[in-house]
């Protein structure tokens, strides 16, 4: 059996955006938070994790305060945006623009069609 390898295989832009940004805060200050699993991925995971990344859940992010947080590629809603305000939360903000490209459509409908969307 030939096992081949496409030359274009690996993380999505998004995803490797997201991955140098968290390398790039690791290496300056020494740890970094990531808000969920940065990519499903266990052996890029672990790596990240021996770099200094420390993936939170949604729970850890709301009792957070006075730290820096990775949004991973799959973006967020305006609610973890306005949790990090009230805690004094600083946010490296890795969503993916396609992702931002299609929430903006997406609440761009939404108000047309139902007029309260946020």
């Amino acid at each position: 059996m030939i096992i081949e390898i496409d030359e274009n295989a690996g993380f999505c832009f998004g995803v490797t955006n997201a991955i140098n940004k968290a390398e790039k805060e690791i290496a300056s200050s020494g740890g970094l938070y990531c808000l969920g699993e940065m990519v499903h991925n266990q052996e890029e995971t672990a790596r990240l994790c021996n770099l200094g990344l420390t993936t939170i859940n949604y729970q850890n992010f709301a009792t957070l305060k006075n730290a820096t947080v990775l949004l991973r590629a799959h973006g967020e809603p305006p609610s973890t945006y306005q949790t990090a305000k009230k805690n004094n939360i600083k946010i490296i903000d890795a969503t993916c623009p396609i992702v931002l490209r299609l929430h903006k459509m997406i609440k761009e409908i939404c108000r047309s069609k139902l007029q309260n969307c946020q």
